[in-house]
């Protein structure tokens, strides 16, 4: 598998992208500073593969998601806001989360 489905959602009051494969539990990959959702490129379909339904996603500020300008915007809170947000727009009420 070397294609991703990729969906724009909203959350929290801003817009993730998501590369998503397979289908399956859910397992979210969320990466470091200064990556993308293109560096879990090569454990997506490994993962999809294995039974899982695989998301990673540029996390707020990054890449093709929202840039929300106050410095307030990117607290721990909110970072975790955006995850709880992406279960719903999934809808699953769990998830492995990975970074």
């Amino acid at each position: 598998m070397d294609t991703f489905d990729f969906r724009s959602i909203n959350s929290n009051g801003v817009t993730l992208r998501l590369a998503l494969a397979g289908e399956g539990p859910l397992v979210i990959f969320c990466h470091g500073w200064p990556e993308s959702w293109y560096s879990f490129r090569y454990q997506l379909p490994a993962f999809a593969e294995a039974g899982f339904r695989a998301v990673a996603y540029d996390v707020r500020g990054y890449g093709e998601s929202s840039r929300p300008l106050p410095v307030a915007a990117y607290s721990l809170k909110n970072l975790t806001a955006d995850v709880i947000g992406m279960l719903d727009a999934l809808d699953y009420e769990q998830a492995v989360l990975i970074g």
